[in-house]
C-alpha cells in the first residue's frame, strides 16, 4: 500500500499519519518500509512509504500482518480489479506463445489491439502508437501536434497533470511535477486558469457563467499567440471535478477557430471509469488526439496508448516514439484482455449505473452536512469536498486528513485531493454491496470525525 496516506502535495509526516502508523504499523512491516527507504530514492507522494502490501485480489489489499483495505484509489490501474483471472490466464498463455518482438517487427497481437482501439474510438481516431507510460503517450501526442501543425506552442491548464517527464511536466500544472526541475522546462507551454477554478468554486461567478468565461479565456489566449500547435487537457479532472456543460464544445471551437489541436488526456478517466468509455463522450466531443493508460495493462502491467486521426499520421520520416517495447506482445495480450473484459462484462454501464447510486446515496446521508462543501464526480469516480465553513467553501485539510485515517482503520484506502477532497474511484468490478459498505465507512467517519 504504498503512498496508502500520502495526500496531494503533502511534503511532511503528519500528527494523524504517525498516529495512524504507529498505532497499524507491525514489526514486519516496521523492517520492510525501513528497507525501502534506505534502497529508494525518495520523492514526493512516493517514498518513503508509508504502509506495505503483500497481496492484491479484486477490490482487495493486504498487507504483509494481513490487514485488508477496499481500495477505491488503485492510481486507476484497477478498472478490472486486481489478478482478474482472464487476465492472468492470457499473460499466462502469452508468455508461452511469443514472450516478445523486436521493434521492426510486427506480431498479430499488437495489431489487434491497435485495430481494436480504433474500433472503440469515436470519430475518426484510428492511429496508435503504444508507450510504457502515460507520460510518454503525452509526449507523443505533442509532437505529433507539433509535426501536424509546423508549431511549438501548447496550451494547458493549471492544477492539471500529465505525467512527469520534462515535456509532460511542463504542459502540466501541478506544482509538485514543476517547482524542484532548475532551469527552463518546455519552452512554449502556456497555462491558463482550469474550470472550477478559484472564482467557479467557491462562489464569485461574475456577469456571466465562470466556466465558460474560462473557455473565453482558451479562446482569447489561442487568438494572442497564434502559433500554438495544440490544446491538452483531462477531459474531467481527477480531484474529480466535471466540466460545466459546452466548455469543451467551447474550447474545441476555439481550437478550430486558431488551428489549434485538441488532446485529451484520457489515462486516468478512459475505459469506461466515469461511465463512458471515454469521458469526453460525455460532453459531445472528438478531439484529434486522445491518450489512454494505466487501465489499459488490467492493473498488471504498464502499457499506454496514443490514438490519432487518421490524417495525423504525418511523422513516417522521424521517430516520435522509439521505444523498445513499442510492440510488445504481452503487454499488448493484456490490454486487448483488459479490453474484452470491459465488454463482456458491461462494466462501462456498470460504472455508469452504480456510480450515480453512490452519488445519490452521499447526496442524501452528508450533502447537508455542515463540513460538507460539494459532492461531485461521474461514474466510479467521485469526491466528498471537506470544508470548515459550508458557506464560504473553506477547505478543511485537517477534517479531511481524519476522516482519511478513520475510513483507514475501517478497511478502505482511497486518496485526499486538492488536501480537501475525499476522492473515491473503486474497480468497475466492485459489488454492490462492498461498495455499500465503503460508503458507510465514509459517512461515520465524517459524522465521528466532525462531531
Amino acid at each position: 500500500m504504498a503512498q496508502i496516506a500520502h495526500t496531494e502535495g503533502e511534503a511532511n509526516t503528519s500528527q494523524a499519519r504517525q498516529e495512524w502508523s504507529a498505532a497499524e504499523t507491525d514489526g514486519a512491516a516496521r523492517d520492510l518500509l525501513r528497507r525501502d527507504a534506505d534502497a529508494f530514492l525518495h520523492q514526493s507522494l512516493s517514498s518513503p512509504c508509508v504502509s506495505t502490501i503483500a497481496k492484491a485480489e479484486g477490490i482487495w489489499i493486504e498487507d504483509v500482518a494481513g490487514r485488508r483495505y477496499m481500495d477505491f484509489h488503485g492510481n486507476s490501474v484497477h478498472h478490472i480489479g486486481y489478478g482478474h483471472p482472464r487476465l492472468i490466464a492470457a499473460i499466462k498463455d502469452q508468455l508461452d506463445s511469443l514472450p516478445f518482438s523486436p521493434r521492426r517487427f510486427t506480431n498479430d497481437v499488437s495489431v489487434a489491439l491497435a485495430e481494436r482501439l480504433a474500433e472503440i474510438a469515436p470519430g475518426d481516431l484510428g492511429k496508435t502508437l503504444f508507450t510504457t507510460g502515460g507520460s510518454d503517450a503525452n509526449e507523443v501526442a505533442l509532437k505529433i501536434a507539433r509535426a501536424a501543425t509546423g508549431r511549438f506552442k501548447t496550451l494547458s491548464f493549471w492544477d492539471a497533470f500529465h505525467g512527469a517527464g520534462f515535456g509532460a511536466a511542463s504542459v502540466g500544472g501541478e506544482a509538485t511535477f514543476r517547482s524542484h526541475i532548475a532551469g527552463p522546462l518546455l519552452p512554449g507551454s502556456e497555462h491558463v486558469a482550469p474550470f472550477h477554478c478559484y472564482h467557479c468554486a467557491y462562489g464569485h461567478p461574475g456577469p456571466e457563467n465562470c466556466a465558460l468565461a474560462c473557455a473565453k479565456m482558451v479562446d482569447y489566449v489561442l487568438g494572442r499567440e497564434g502559433d500554438v500547435a495544440a490544446v491538452i487537457a483531462e477531459p474531467m479532472r481527477a480531484v474529480p471535478v466535471v466540466p460545466p456543460a459546452g466548455y469543451w464544445k467551447a474550447v474545441q471551437a476555439a481550437c478550430r477557430k486558431h488551428g489549434a489541436l485538441l488532446i485529451m488526456d484520457e489515462i486516468p478517466t478512459g475505459l469506461g471509469k466515469t461511465g463512458e468509455m471515454f469521458a469526453f463522450e460525455h460532453d459531445g466531443i472528438t478531439p484529434d488526439i486522445v491518450t489512454l493508460g494505466k487501465a489499459l495493462g488490467g492493473g498488471i502491467l504498464p502499457i499506454a496508448a496514443v490514438v490519432a486521426r487518421n490524417d495525423l499520421d504525418v511523422c513516417g520520416d522521424f521517430a516520435i516514439g522509439h521505444y523498445t517495447h513499442e510492440k510488445n506482445p504481452v503487454t499488448a495480450r493484456a490490454a486487448l484482455t483488459t479490453l474484452d473484459i470491459i465488454a463482456d462484462e458491461g462494466l462501462v454501464e456498470r460504472a455508469a449505473t452504480l456510480g450515480l447510486a453512490a452519488l445519490d446515496r452521499l447526496r442524501a446521508t452528508v450533502g447537508g452536512h455542515a463540513n460538507v462543501g460539494d459532492i461531485r464526480g461521474r461514474g466510479l469516480m467521485f469526491g466528498v469536498e471537506i470544508v470548515s465553513d459550508r458557506e464560504a467553501r473553506t477547505p478543511d485539510p485537517q477534517l479531511a486528513e481524519a476522516i482519511y485515517y478513520a475510513c483507514l482503520g475501517k478497511g478502505l484506502s482511497f486518496k485526499i485531493s486538492s488536501g480537501n477532497v475525499l476522492t473515491l474511484s473503486p474497480p468497475l468490478t466492485i459489488a454492490r454491496q462492498d461498495l455499500d459498505d465503503a460508503l458507510t465507512i465514509v459517512e461515520d467517519a465524517l459524522r465521528d470525525c466532525a462531531a
